[in-house]
């Protein structure tokens, strides 16, 4: 008589240590039917108005200028005063360095602008159809996830934090064995975060404790 096989893992099962949870999504929940989900990029529209403002008021006043020399006219007081200080100005002087090095920072921040995503709070969702892009707020996947959290019995309290990579949720308990009601939300977390329906489902990490006695 042959021993009875043992039933094969499911897919979302999770893999529990002493302090936190993780699961391998499936390759289906990754990408869906209509392409790879990719972030969202912001419009970055307040600096990109404040650099056109900039750069147009200093174009025109420029050209002006230039065109009032060319005219025969003196040139503008501001210009002149600025040859004169630079012509005395030294290069390693602070005032030059300072002036450098916030000039430097703004082109540094601008680049960073123009390379990144930005809208951090907002997670992609799997893409089913190609013409069809969703996305969900980093803050409604806390509220979801807590409020799954706080279904579990013996849970106190929880705090769920999500980021990009991983969704770190801490909870106490003040009954019930902590090693079962991790057990328990690691389950119930691991189908909450495969409902939420994102592109890249982050890793869970769950720790349990106790809450801190209280002082008489």
């Amino acid at each position: 008589m042959t021993e009875p096989e043992e039933p094969t893992r499911p897919v979302l099962e999770l893999d529990q240590s002493a302090s936190a949870a993780a699961y391998e999504p499936a390759a289906e929940l990754q990408e869906g039917d209509g392409g790879k989900a990719r972030r969202f990029w912001s419009a970055r529209r307040v600096p990109a108005a404040i650099l056109a403002l900039v750069v147009i008021a200093g174009s025109a006043l420029l050209l002006y200028d230039i065109a009032a020399v060319r005219a025969d006219r003196p040139a503008m007081h501001w210009r002149r005063a600025t040859a004169d200080q630079l012509a005395h100005w030294q290069l390693d002087e602070v005032a030059v360095l300072a002036v450098a090095g916030a000039v430097a920072l703004v082109g540094v921040w601008l680049i960073v602008l123009a390379a990144t995503p930005g809208l951090r709070a907002l997670l992609p969702m799997r893409r089913d159809q190609a013409d069809v892009r969703a996305g969900l707020e980093r803050q409604a996947a806390v509220l979801v996830l807590r409020d799954r959290a706080m279904e579990v019995s013996g849970v106190q309290s929880a705090r769920v934090r999500v980021g990009r990579s991983r969704v770190s949720v801490r909870a106490q308990s003040h009954f019930r064995e902590l090693d079962d009601v991790r057990a328990d939300l690691d389950s119930v977390l691991g189908v909450g975060l495969k409902e939420l329906g994102l592109a890249r489902p982050p890793a869970l990490s769950v720790h349990v404790g106790r809450p801190p006695a209280k002082k008489r």
